[in-house]
């Protein structure tokens, strides 16, 4: 499956969310980010790839942090429109 169809499925199952989200559970979502710790990861993980030395584990981590981001992304956009239309009532 391409990541464009794995962005749409995993937007729509994540509509129901928006429904019982409040907005101040919502801000705190939108504003998540990684600890210090898993960012020097990402970082580490994404120079490697950049530059071709990725071991076949190292490849397999970082898809799997990939497909962990675009997940919190979808439901941080998600977040933020809750807290969007929460400001606009």
């Amino acid at each position: 499956m391409n990541t464009t169809a794995q962005t749409a499925i995993l937007d729509r199952m994540l509509a129901p969310v928006t429904e019982v989200l409040t907005p101040e559970v919502a801000a705190g979502i939108a504003e998540m980010r990684a600890d210090e710790e898993l960012q020097a990861r990402l970082d580490e993980l994404a120079e490697k790839a950049n530059d071709g030395r990725l071991n076949a584990a190292e490849r397999q981590e970082y898809h799997d942090y990939i497909e962990a981001l675009d997940f919190v992304g979808i439901l941080q956009a998600k977040a933020r429109s809750v807290v969007a239309r929460a400001t606009q009532s």
